[in-house]
């Protein structure tokens, strides 16, 4: 974790700076890519404006009405899509829960993606994916990929989507931006899957590189976690890094509703046993706590997030997650 303070732009009511347009270069395209990533530009001057780039845009807006919460504005262009809010835990009736679609083809060079959600003063939102999502193979330049989201007072986010797969010989860049308001909650899940081994066994992706920020509404950076995974360069399997291991997860539970350190101790106490190495931390800030887990399998480490996840639910809300669809209809 790394600890630096500086301003947010002034943003109209959709996540713009006003008078942008969505289609403009500077709405889906990171102002900074990471040096691992951005080596792999193409050559040919061609700049993420190109109309060979694949713009995803996905904007969502929530807030609490009669009683339960609704989606007031969406748009949508493709590749990124929704369904329709559910309400199905009973425990938490008022909470919607809306599923996005999986990418069609999954993500591909000079992909450009943007994800922005909303979620207005004591709203409670569910944010899931259908499927894994797949990084495929390159020929040259990168995917990008850009998820903000932001929690108004006494509001309550959960954002677990499937696993990112990158496949031999792909790029990817993700930066996700937490905005909460100190009494806000936010929980998001990250999983990779090293995708299928290239040669030698060895994890074939080019680079993989992820950063999560955590801001309060005014532009304050209170944390920002940096991953970057070069398997070609640098030795992502050993000490330090995976361990020898092929599956990462992160779970990062922001909040005001309880101590972070209480939060902490719930975590490591639902990962406790499962057999997986862990780790635990507070936010900086105590702005909340974070666990990373590391494994090789796909049910072991949906446990594991699930766990993690589960505890969090239970301490901040006092109900239990709903299990999984994976899960469901299990004894």
């Amino acid at each position: 974790m790394a600890l630096v303070t500086d301003e947010a732009p002034e943003t109209s009511g959709t996540g713009r700076p006003r008078g942008e347009s969505r289609l403009s270069a500077a709405h889906h395209t990171p102002g900074r890519v990471p040096p691992e990533v951005a080596r792999h530009a193409p050559d040919s001057g061609e700049s993420a404006a190109e109309p060979s780039t694949r713009v995803g845009l996905l904007e969502m807006g929530f807030e609490r009405l009669s009683g339960r919460t609704e989606l007031v504005r969406r748009y949508s262009r493709m590749p990124l899509r929704i369904g329709r809010p559910q309400y199905p835990d009973p425990l938490r009736p008022q909470m919607a829960f809306v599923r996005m679609a999986p990418v069609a083809g999954g993500l591909v060079q000079e992909d450009r993606q943007r994800v922005d959600v909303c979620c207005g003063a004591e709203t409670e939102v569910h944010l899931s994916t259908g499927a894994a999502t797949e990084v495929r193979p390159m020929e040259e330049g990168y995917a990008t990929r850009l998820v903000n989201v932001s929690a108004g007072p006494d509001a309550y986010l959960e954002y677990l989507p499937e696993p990112l797969l990158p496949l031999p010989g792909s790029r990817l860049y993700q930066r996700t931006v937490i905005t909460a308001d100190p009494a806000a909650t936010v929980v998001i899940g990250e999983t990779v899957a090293a995708g299928r081994p290239g040669p030698g066994g060895r994890p074939g992706y080019d680079v993989l590189g992820l950063d999560l920020e955590v801001r309060r509404p005014h532009g304050r950076l209170l944390a920002l976690d940096a991953v970057r995974l070069c398997p070609g360069r640098d030795e992502v399997a050993g000490p330090g890094v995976l361990a020898g291991h092929t599956q990462l997860v992160s779970l990062y539970v922001v909040t005001g509703r309880s101590p972070a350190d209480e939060v902490a101790e719930a975590l490591h106490a639902a990962l406790d046993g499962l057999g997986l190495p862990f780790g635990v931390s507070v936010l900086p800030h105590d702005c909340g706590a974070w666990l990373r887990v590391l494994g090789d399998d796909e049910e072991s480490v949906a446990s594991a997030r699930y766990a993690g996840w589960d505890a969090a639910r239970r301490l901040l809300t006092g109900s239990r997650a709903p299990a999984p669809p994976r899960a469901a209809g299990r004894s």
